[in-house]
C-alpha cells in the first residue's frame, strides 16, 4: 500500500488541468462574476453523487467561502425534490433540469455543469435549454468531454480516466472560482 502513490497522482492530475486549462478557468470567474455584478443568476446541476457537490457550491456563493461579504445569488437546480419527482413523473428524467431552467433562467445568467459522466441526456437537454435563452454554460468535463465539450461556452476538461483524481480535481476548480470570486466581490 503506497498512500503517498495516491497523493501524487491527484496533485498531477491537478496540475496537468491547470497547465492545459489556466486562461479558459481565468476566462470562466471573470462571466461568473460579471453574471454576479450585474445581477444575474448562477444554476448549478449534476447527476449523482455531484447533486452534493451542486448544493456545496451554492451554499459557498449564497452563504460565504472565507470572506465576509454579501450574499451571492447561487441556485442548485438538484435540491428541490418536488420539481425533480413532478418533472420526472410528468416529463421523464431527461427534462429534469431543462423544465426548472425554462422558467427560472434568463439572459446572460450562468449555468455550471460538473460531469464525470458527460453524455447524460438530462444534461445535454438542459444545456440545449440554456442555449435558447442565452445562458452562459461552464462544463467542468473529463477526458475528452465527451459531446457536451462543442456545446457549453466553457469546457473546463481534466485530462484523465481516473473518476476520484477528477473529481478531486473538479473540487479544487470549483474551490479556486470560489476564493476568487470572493476576493472580487469583496473588493466591490
Amino acid at each position: 500500500m503506497d498512500i503517498e502513490s495516491y497523493f501524487q497522482e491527484s496533485a498531477d492530475v491537478k496540475m496537468d488541468f491547470i497547465q492545459h486549462n489556466s486562461e479558459e478557468l481565468q476566462e470562466v470567474i471573470w462571466v461568473i462574476y460579471d453574471a454576479i455584478k450585474n445581477n444575474h443568476q448562477i444554476f448549478i446541476c449534476w447527476n449523482g453523487w455531484s447533486a452534493a457537490d451542486a448544493q456545496h457550491i451554492a451554499a459557498e456563493f449564497t452563504g460565504r467561502y472565507k470572506t465576509e461579504r454579501q450574499s451571492l445569488p447561487a441556485i442548485a437546480l438538484t435540491t428541490d425534490t418536488s420539481a425533480l419527482t413532478a418533472i420526472w413523473n410528468d416529463y421523464g428524467f431527461d427534462q429534469v433540469f431543462s423544465r426548472q431552467l425554462e422558467w427560472l433562467g434568463k439572459k446572460w445568467d450562468v449555468l455550471i455543469w460538473i460531469s464525470t459522466s458527460w453524455n447524460s441526456e438530462n444534461i445535454v437537454k438542459a444545456v440545449e435549454m440554456a442555449k435558447t435563452q442565452w445562458i452562459k454554460t461552464v462544463g467542468l468535463l473529463w477526458k475528452s468531454g465527451g459531446k457536451l465539450k462543442d456545446m457549453m461556452d466553457y469546457a473546463l476538461i481534466v485530462p484523465s480516466n481516473n473518476t476520484p483524481r477528477i473529481q478531486e480535481c473538479h473540487m479544487t476548480i470549483y474551490h479556486t472560482i470560489c476564493e476568487i470570486i470572493d476576493i472580487l466581490v469583496s473588493k466591490k
